[in-house]
C-alpha cells in the first residue's frame, strides 16, 4: 500500500507540475467563457437586425394582411413598375421584394407568389412567410365557397393537456427535456472525461516505456500497482482540473458579462413578463419538476459511475499505452474503446429519451461499457433501485475482471520493445 500510495502522488505531482496543464487548466476556462460571450453578443446583434421587405402586390389585396413588427418591416412598392421595384429594392439592400400576381385563382396565387433577394432567405422567415400566405388564401378560399368564417373561428378549440401522475401532482408538458438535460449532460461530461483522462494514462506509459524509466520502476514495485497508481493519480489531477475550471469558469463569466454588460440569456425569445397566465402556470410546473427530480440519486450515482467507467476504460487505456512503443501504434486499438463510449451516447440520445423503460435502453444499461452513460441518461426518467444496484453489480465485477486482463497485459507488455503487437499476440501474452 505504501508503494501505491507513492505511485499515486508522483503521478499526480507529475500531471499538474506539466507546464501544459498548468496552462491548459487555466486557458481552457478562458477559452469557454469567450466563445459563451460572444455566441451571446453575435446573438444580440442578430436578433436586433431588422429585416425590410418590399411588396408588389399586382392583386391588392396582401399587403395589408402583413403588418411591421421588431423583426420585419413591410413597405409597397405597387406603385411602380415591376422591374423598376426589383431595381429600386436591390439598390437599397433590402432584405428582398415579395410579389403577388394578379389572379383571383387561389390555387394560382399559392403556385406563383415569389420572393426576390441577392441572398437566400432564412428558413424561419420563409416558413413565417408561407404560413401568412397560407393563412389568408385558406381564408379567401372558404370565403369564396360560402363558408361563415365567423362560425369557424367561433368553433376552433385550445386544448392545453394537464399532465398529473398518479399521485396527483402535475408535472410539466416540458419535464422530459429538463431530465434529458441533467441525464445527457452527465452522460456526456463522463464520456469526455474518460477519453480526455484516459489517454493521459495511455500516453504517461509509453513514455515511460520509452525512456525505459519503467524497468527501473518495476524493479521495485509490482506491474499491477504502478498500473492502478497511474490510473488513480491521473484521476486525482482529473478531478483538479475540472474543479479548477468550475470555479475559475463561473468567476471569469460573471465578471466578464458584469465588465461587458453581456447579457447571456438575452437569447429567450419571451421576457417572462410577458407570458400569459398559462405560459406562467407552464414554468411554474417546470420548476416544480426540477425541484421534484431524485437530484441525490443522481449526483451519487453519477460519482459512482463516474468512477467506475473512468477505472473500467483507463485499465485499458493503460494496458495499450504498455503494449506498444509509440503513440502512432495505439490507433488500432483505440476504435474498440471508442465504439463503446460513442453506442452509449447514441443510445442514450436516441432510445433513452424516446423510452427510457424500453427494451434497448435497459439493457445497454446493464452492459458494463455502456452502462456508466446510458443508466445515467435513464435515472432522471426514474429507474428502480434494484436496476441500479443489479448495474453497479455487473460494473463492479467487470472492473475486477478487466483490471486483471489489462494487468496481464500491462506486466508483459511494458518490458517488450521494437515489435507491434496483435490482438493474437495480445491474447499469447494473458496465458504468461
Amino acid at each position: 500500500m505504501r508503494n501505491l500510495k507513492l505511485i499515486i502522488i508522483r503521478e499526480y505531482l507529475a500531471r499538474v507540475r506539466n507546464k501544459t496543464f498548468m496552462i491548459m487548466t487555466f486557458l481552457s476556462p478562458i477559452i469557454m467563457v469567450g466563445m459563451v460571450v460572444l455566441i451571446a453578443y453575435l446573438s444580440s446583434l442578430n436578433s436586433d437586425e431588422n429585416k425590410i421587405v418590399a411588396i408588389y402586390d399586382e392583386s391588392e389585396t396582401f399587403f395589408s394582411e402583413f403588418s411591421s413588427d421588431e423583426d420585419i418591416s413591410y413597405f409597397d412598392f405597387s406603385d411602380m413598375p415591376l422591374e423598376a421595384a426589383i431595381d429600386s429594392v436591390d439598390k437599397k439592400d433590402y432584405y428582398g421584394l415579395l410579389f403577388f400576381p394578379n389572379s383571383t385563382d387561389n390555387q394560382y396565387l399559392a403556385k406563383h407568389t415569389e420572393f426576390f433577394a441577392n441572398k437566400a432567405p432564412g428558413i424561419s422567415f420563409i416558413n413565417q412567410i408561407e404560413n401568412k400566405i397560407s393563412s389568408v388564401l385558406t381564408e379567401k378560399e372558404l370565403q369564396r365557397r360560402g363558408v361563415d368564417l365567423n362560425a369557424i373561428n367561433q368553433a376552433k378549440t385550445e386544448v392545453n393537456l394537464q399532465i398529473e401522475n398518479f399521485s396527483g401532482e402535475e408535472t410539466s408538458k416540458l419535464s422530459n427535456y429538463v431530465k434529458m438535460f441533467f441525464g445527457g449532460a452527465a452522460g456526456y461530461l463522463l464520456m469526455m472525461f474518460i477519453i480526455i483522462y484516459g489517454n493521459m494514462v495511455m500516453r504517461s506509459v509509453i513514455e515511460e516505456k520509452t525512456n525505459r524509466i519503467i524497468e527501473i520502476i518495476i524493479s521495485s514495485v509490482k506491474p499491477i500497482q504502478l498500473m492502478i497508481g497511474k490510473i488513480l493519480g491521473t484521476s486525482f489531477a482529473g478531478i483538479t482540473q475540472f474543479a479548477i475550471w468550475i470555479v475559475f469558469g463561473s468567476i471569469l463569466l460573471f465578471v466578464v458579462t458584469g465588465i461587458f454588460g453581456v447579457d447571456i440569456s438575452s437569447s429567450t425569445p419571451v421576457p417572462a413578463t410577458q407570458l400569459d397566465a398559462g405560459s406562467q402556470d407552464e414554468i411554474r410546473k417546470l420548476l416544480t419538476d426540477i425541484v421534484h427530480l431524485p437530484l441525490a440519486k443522481i449526483i451519487g450515482c453519477f460519482l459512482i459511475y463516474f468512477i467506475g467507467g473512468y477505472f473500467l476504460y483507463s485499465s485499458v487505456y493503460a494496458a495499450i499505452g504498455a503494449a506498444v512503443d509509440s503513440e502512432t501504434d495505439t490507433q488500432q486499438f483505440m476504435f474498440p474503446i471508442i465504439i463503446p463510449l460513442m453506442l452509449g451516447i447514441y443510445v442514450g440520445f436516441f432510445s433513452v429519451i424516446d423510452n427510457p423503460h424500453g427494451m434497448v435502453s435497459t439493457i445497454f444499461s446493464y452492459i458494463p461499457l455502456t452502462s456508466p452513460v446510458v443508466m445515467l441518461m435513464r435515472i432522471p426518467f426514474g429507474v428502480a433501485w434494484w436496476e441500479i444496484l443489479l448495474s453497479i453489480l455487473i460494473l463492479v465485477l467487470s472492473i475486477f475482471a478487466l483490471v486483471w486482463i489489462a494487468a496481464k497485459i500491462y506486466r508483459v507488455g511494458i518490458l517488450m520493445y521494437g515489435k507491434k503487437p496483435s490482438y493474437k499476440e495480445l491474447y499469447r501474452w494473458l496465458k504468461y
